[in-house]
């Protein structure tokens, strides 16, 4: 069944500490927000081989649901596992470039070579900075009454965990499995006006997951990271730009631009685009030449509201493609077309 208690811990950083060992070691926060001492626990290493985990850190992260954050008061807050609002889903939310994740190694000597330094780096930061806030989505546990943290010595015992992607498990992991409640770091410096963002996953975790349950979809071979191949669509056609607010009043005119980066033709009869929220919109285009670009015009269902969205294409079996996502600040000039 998918997490429990999905939310975020939201607070300054208080302290931190590197776990050795060869189990199952975590990179440990202590988060204060709202009055309430909480440990994040971080995974560094995976139980299941590949041990190594995937790690991207966006230290420029631009995304329409920083706009539900600012709601968000310090301490832990239940998020609906929901498109549309601030619960992350690393296959349909659009917050990275899978490509562009990387493996790194739990804890090694040296400088800025293992994932814990990695993640020093930026929590370190935090804890300098007075104005700085965390964000930590992910399971929570506790309060533990009358049982002081093992790691910080804190009472009550409180804290989140699964800070990683939460769905296309295997193994007994699978129990987890689940949409819109993936884990991930968010951190926020006001004064550099800067998000930084740090998303993990496992290795043996699956990149196209049932939309319902998160489960793997076990027709599909799952994607390894890296550069797209021709038996594989994914992230073979790119969504390149979109033209989210046309001038004229609503229903608006609003177009999405395709680029075939392939070697073949690809065509494009059942394939869809969907906006924030899951419509779609059945794309009849026909065939796209490797090389060129189509300029899709939407209808409803879907739509690309003004105030930030994703835009996600999906193949005509439903799975992603390639997603993006833009601001408000994004489309704020009419007529504008935003390049991605």
């Amino acid at each position: 069944m998918p997490l429990s208690d999905y939310g975020v811990v939201a607070g300054r950083v208080a302290d931190r500490r590197r776990e050795g060992g060869k189990n199952t070691p975590h990179y440990q926060i202590h988060v204060r927000g709202g009055g309430v001492d909480f440990r994040v626990a971080v995974n560094v290493l995976s139980a299941l081989p590949p041990s190594e985990l995937l790690y991207v850190a966006d230290e420029d992260f631009r995304h329409p649901m920083l706009a539900e954050l600012d709601a968000v008061a310090d301490g832990f807050t239940a998020v609906p596992s929901k498109p549309g609002g601030a619960a992350l889903d690393f296959i349909r939310g659009n917050l990275f470039d899978r490509l562009t994740m990387r493996t790194l190694p739990p804890d090694l000597a040296g400088p800025d070579n293992d994932l814990a330094d990695k993640l020093d780096h930026y929590v370190l930061r935090a804890s300098r900075d007075p104005d700085s806030r965390l964000y930590a989505f992910g399971q929570r546990w506790g309060p533990e009454e009358g049982k002081p943290d093992k790691v910080f010595g804190f009472s009550p015992g409180d804290g989140i965990h699964d800070i990683h992607m939460n769905q296309g498990n295997s193994g007994r992991f699978t129990s987890d499995d689940g949409v819109w409640q993936d884990g991930a770091i968010l951190i926020h410096f006001p004064a550099a006006e800067q998000w930084v963002a740090v998303f993990l996953a496992f290795q043996s975790q699956a990149w196209h997951t049932d939309d319902t349950t998160g489960h793997t979809l076990a027709r599909i071979t799952p994607p390894p990271p890296g550069r797209p191949t021709s038996g594989a669509p994914d992230h073979l056609l790119r969504i390149v730009a979109a033209l989210v607010n046309p001038v004229g009043p609503a229903p608006e005119a609003e177009t999405v631009t395709v680029l075939n980066t392939g070697v073949a033709p690809v065509d494009l009869a059942g394939w869809s685009i969907a906006d924030r929220d899951g419509h779609r919109f059945a794309v009849v285009d026909g065939v796209l030449s490797a090389g060129e670009t189509r300029r899709i015009p939407l209808a409803p269902p879907a739509a690309l509201g003004n105030r930030g969205g994703i835009i996600s294409l999906l193949d005509r079996d439903g799975l992603k493609v390639d997603g993006v996502s833009y601001t408000a600040a994004d489309v704020a000039e009419e007529g504008r077309t935003v390049v991605f």
